[in-house]
């Protein structure tokens, strides 16, 4: 069982030996465990570092691991011949294994002062991340407490500098320092405090849903290819409908996403979406923007006869661009998440209407379908309509030929009498 305790001074950690924590090395990475112990064996401090030491503690499974060393970048590099140094701003050493793996070893960093600084204002943001420090100074660096425990290979240990074990045992999301500060230093932190109360099912500390609250507007100046990836994130991770809805609870997501207001009925589509995802179904960016924006599309393109498809086009295109628009995405998403809400419109009306059999043909209708099928799971409506077209399209299938390419081979080819010219050969 977690036996957590309070760090008395912030220099020397609260350690919680072998005997009274779950992490075992048999659950570690077996090529991050050789970086860390060739580390060690150089005389260098080698920490398990950051969201994989939560995991372990959590008996969750990491994603990653991350290692922290006292040894600098250059040092590391002269240790592994496999290394190789990446970024100017935030120095980090890579350690390629074979099947393309990397582990990332990041040397302890400490805020830098005034004396750190060069007069080069050139060279003041490379200073301002590469000052190197102790583990403790490291651990304050960080965003979350519970972010914030190493794993110690030399003694087998977790080093607590910041109260981390308490908030685990407690379940709860707290700040490191005051978080009206440390989300004006990098707001996507905002986000990133609901993703992990989300995905660990902990609570927000109220000090940490206040400054929330209250700095919310700032994460709108937050690099918007940045806020793209980090939602997309979200949905990898399969709490987007989750987070979103907190996020809309809070006063965030207006800002986060550029104005807009989502309703109960999309954020109950959006966990349908992520559950989706739960059963090894792929999440794609197009999907995603598909279902954030349908019942916006469904409000302004009623499924009545007085809406034609020509309609329903034009409505899907205006009523996703101010998105793809402000996130710059590419045009084949914006298509696709187009042609998404289109073949919603068509499943909605029912199967006897114009243009059917090539609307079962378009390779996007099975996508449109399971968006619309997970559509009546939420709404109640239509539930028979989902099985309706599944059978439709099987009947498609089973009858053998796509005819789509026959149909244009068929076509009698224009001559090229006249032009002087030889048709290809």
């Amino acid at each position: 069982m977690m036996i957590s305790r309070a760090a008395p001074d912030p220099d020397q950690p609260v350690v919680l030996p072998r005997s009274e924590h779950s992490i075992s090395r048999k659950r570690i990475d077996e090529n991050t465990l050789k970086v860390l112990y060739r580390l060690k064996r150089q005389g260098h401090k080698a920490y398990l570092v950051g969201g994989s030491v939560r995991d372990l503690l959590l008996n969750r499974i990491p994603k990653d691991f991350d290692v922290g060393t006292d040894a600098t970048p250059n040092q590391v590099k002269k240790i592994f011949r496999n290394c190789f140094l990446v970024g100017r701003r935030f120095r980090l050493a890579h350690i390629r294994f074979g099947g393309n793996q990397v582990v990332e070893v990041a040397t302890f960093r400490r805020k830098a002062v005034s004396e750190d600084l060069p007069e080069d204002s050139a060279e003041h943001h490379l200073v301002v991340e590469n000052v190197f420090g102790t583990p403790a100074e490291d651990a304050f660096r960080r965003d979350f407490t519970i972010n914030a425990l190493f794993y110690d290979v030399a003694s087998f240990s977790v080093l607590d500098f910041v109260g981390g074990l308490d908030d685990l045992e407690n379940r709860r999301i707290r700040a490191i320092g005051d978080p009206l500060v440390r989300f004006v230093e990098d707001p996507v932190r905002m986000l990133r405090a609901l993703e992990f109360a989300a995905r660990l099912d902990f609570s927000l500390d109220e000090e940490v849903r206040e400054a929330i609250y209250r700095r919310a507007p700032l994460i709108a100046e937050a690099a918007p290819a940045r806020l793209r990836e980090e939602v997309m994130e979200l949905f990898r991770h399969r709490v987007g409908g989750k987070v979103l809805r907190s996020a809309r609870n809070i006063g965030l997501i207006g800002h986060l996403l550029a104005g807009y207001e989502g309703d109960d009925e999309t954020f109950d589509l959006l966990e349908r979406v992520d559950a989706r995802t739960s059963q090894g179904r792929e999440v794609n960016e197009s999907f995603v923007l598909a279902a954030l924006y349908l019942s916006r599309f469904r409000r302004t393109c009623p499924c009545t006869g007085e809406t034609s498809v020509s309609d329903a086009i034009r409505i899907a295109g205006l009523v996703i661009s101010p998105h793809v628009s402000y996130f710059r995405i590419s045009h084949g998403i914006r298509h696709q998440a187009r042609e998404l809400l289109i073949g919603f419109f068509r499943l909605s009306r029912g199967l006897g209407f114009r243009g059917e059999k090539r609307f079962l043909r378009h390779p996007l209708t099975p996508l449109s379908l399971e968006l619309f099928t997970l559509w009546t799971e939420v709404s109640g409506e239509g539930k028979d309509l989902p099985l309706s077209w599944k059978k439709a399209l099987e009947g498609l299938e089973d009858g053998g030929e796509r005819p789509a390419a026959k149909r244009r081979d068929s076509r009698p080819r224009r001559r090229n009498a006249g032009r002087g010219k030889k048709s290809p050969s």
